[in-house]
């Protein structure tokens, strides 16, 4: 092996180390021009400078890392990420999400598998194997120590996208007839165990909980005080089975860093930490703007993901909106006389339905994203309907001043009329559809997000059409 092939080692905490009469050191011109490209771990790593690599990785933090690793092919990806020393490639590791940490562990050897995975947090290990085949979930969990394949085991029996999956059980539960300075010894003893230690719960003997106290309090109260006194008596609380993202969206609406989390008898079993609640929202919000836009939603990074898999996560939406649009063109076969009889009208086809369209797909994607962040409950269905089909109206009112105008200027002002109703008319009724759905989708259980701004689209270019040539039936009496 020369000393620029980037080394395969057999565990994870060894390091190439580069002798110091390195003959790897690159030459002026190389390094300025790797260096140019510093941006991108995957040129540098194309390379197989290891001295320009290792560089590179020691200058950005784990999260940029991981996001160079997500844009890479496996094998680049593992050459890379073995070059990483034990501590920071756990914290690269962690970065990743599960379909790109299963492509390094891929890579890896078996005892560089099981360290890695034995030091990783309870929940991103369950969460990375709930997405792993059930052969290497099995391994994985053979390999790890009793405590920490006690706990992995736990947590994969919650339902898929419950808190359960995403809390961590390694938390630091104080008795509430305690004193500060033992619940301070405790939490020096059992933190280092423990995910985070700045919100503490307190528990009654049968570790139901009882409220939270911060260690901020705790810290600056008189060691003599006791933890009863201290104790927020009412805390927020979700349960294992809840769903995640309320639970990280209450989190977010509350301001909290972490939220308690209790079994159905309403014992203690963990803490939703606050990274892990972003990690959740960001999901969700990935998933609705796929859906919204039309298409499947995937995991992994978007640069990673091969061109037939992309095409193949859009296309089903694209053939069932084609096979929707078909509705178009039987309305305008229907009213074919009606063109026949007055053909500007079919000037202004494009300008209505896409007027329509855009006016629903505003709508649609308001509501989705009202009802995601709590703005908006299916109770509130009636309101949302008469309070879209105003800004509707009022909208419609705006477009019609200037179709008015374009038409008159085209065709005259008789077909200027009907454009100018037309639009009123469609974008009142577009509005009150993009509003309306999202929440039927709701009542019914369906994901709102599956109402995407180019069904909606579809149904008012139909329905739009209808409007139209009704409304020219009755103005030119055709």
């Amino acid at each position: 092996m020369t000393q620029t092939d980037l080394p395969v080692v057999s565990t994870l905490p060894v390091r190439p180390a580069l002798p110091a009469n390195d003959t790897t050191v690159l030459t002026d011109p190389v390094r300025d021009s790797l260096r140019a490209q510093a941006d991108s771990l995957r040129d540098i790593a194309d390379c197989h400078h290891v001295a320009a690599t290792l560089e590179w990785l020691d200058n950005h933090p784990p999260h940029v890392i991981a996001d160079q690793l997500a844009r890479m092919d496996a094998v680049s990806a593992g050459m890379a990420f073995r070059l990483l020393d034990k501590d920071r490639a756990l914290d690269v590791f962690e970065e990743l999400e599960p379909v790109d940490q299963q492509q390094i562990l891929h890579g890896l050897r078996d005892q560089s598998f099981r360290e890695l995975v034995e030091e990783m947090d309870p929940d991103d290990r369950a969460r990375m194997l709930r997405e792993a085949p059930a052969k290497v979930a099995k391994k994985v969990l053979a390999g790890l120590s009793p405590r920490e394949r006690k706990m992995t085991a736990a947590l994969l029996g919650y339902p898929e996208g419950s808190v359960g999956l995403y809390m961590t059980p390694e938390v630091v539960a104080l008795p509430r007839n305690l004193p500060v300075a033992q619940a301070l010894q405790m939490v020096r003893t059992k933190g280092a165990n423990a995910e985070t230690v700045y919100t503490l719960p307190v528990v009654d003997a049968g570790r139901r909980l009882i409220g939270v106290v911060e260690l901020r309090d705790i810290v600056l109260s008189s060691p003599d005080a006791m933890i009863a006194d201290l104790v927020e008596s009412e805390p927020m609380f979700v349960r294992a089975t809840d769903s995640a993202e309320k639970a990280a969206r209450l989190m977010q609406g509350a301001n909290l860093i972490n939220l308690p989390v209790v079994d159905s008898e309403d014992r203690l079993v963990g803490l939703l930490t606050i990274d892990d609640a972003v990690e959740v929202i960001e999901a969700a919000d990935s998933e609705d703007v796929a859906r919204q836009a039309g298409t499947t939603p995937w995991a992994g990074h978007y640069m990673a993901a091969g061109v037939f898999q992309l095409a193949r996560y859009r296309a089903m939406w694209l053939t069932l909106l084609l096979v929707a649009a078909t509705l178009t063109v039987t309305v305008t076969d229907f009213f074919e006389p009606t063109l026949e009889q007055a053909a500007h009208l079919a000037l202004f086809i494009p300008l209505l339905i896409g007027a329509g369209g855009n006016a629903g797909a505003q709508a649609a994607t308001s509501c989705v994203r009202a009802l995601a962040v709590g703005e908006v409950r299916v109770s509130d269905l009636f309101k949302v309907v008469w309070r879209e089909c105003r800004v509707g109206l009022l909208l419609g009112t705006m477009l019609a001043a200037v179709g008015m105008v374009i038409g008159a200027v085209f065709v005259g002002m008789k077909i200027a009329v009907v454009v100018a109703i037309t639009l009123v008319l469609i974008c009142g009724w577009a509005a009150t559809i993009g509003g309306t759905m999202p929440l039927l989708a709701k009542k019914l259980r369906i994901d709102p997000a599956v109402i995407s701004a180019p069904m909606v689209t579809t149904l008012v270019d139909a329905t739009g059409l209808i409007i139209y040539f009704m409304t020219a039936k009755l103005v030119l009496g055709i």
